[in-house]
């Protein structure tokens, strides 16, 4: 099985680090082979150049010619809604998971040990019942 992810124009990607942490951008243009120059009007992220390490790569893809502008970059966003698709993957769904659990208080985490046991409790139970047959 090959590649399906390539550095190109239209590609979405999430910042890794730095200012815009956590953010989509779209890349309009590759400056070199180890940055590309990339931007979100959407979400406020400027054109700015950044370095494939600050980079994930999705499997998001919009449809627009390399150097695109910001205006070009922005209704493709809106008309593919990129932001629906981004939240419905599974990255996305364990990043909101990992943020939750980062922002947990002392009681939800209580809570959480709590369902655990008890569902620990019914899997063991369940099993036991099982090795008897």
């Amino acid at each position: 099985m090959g590649f399906t992810k390539f550095v190109e124009a239209g590609r979405v990607t999430l910042v890794n680090g730095g200012k815009y942490d956590g953010k989509l951008v779209v890349i309009a243009n590759v400056v070199n082979q180890s940055r590309v120059l990339a931007d979100n009007p959407v979400d406020g992220v400027p054109r700015q150049l950044f370095s494939f390490a600050q980079l994930t790569l999705t499997s998001l893809k919009i449809n627009i010619p390399p150097g695109a502008r910001s205006g070009a970059i922005r209704k493709q966003l809106e008309k593919d809604d990129i932001k629906g698709k981004w939240g419905a993957t599974a990255y996305a769904k364990k990043l909101a998971l990992r943020e939750a659990k980062r922002n947990m208080n002392d009681f939800d985490r209580y809570k959480s040990k709590v369902a655990k046991q008890v569902r620990n409790r019914k899997v063991k139970a369940i099993v036991k019942t099982l090795k008897k047959k």
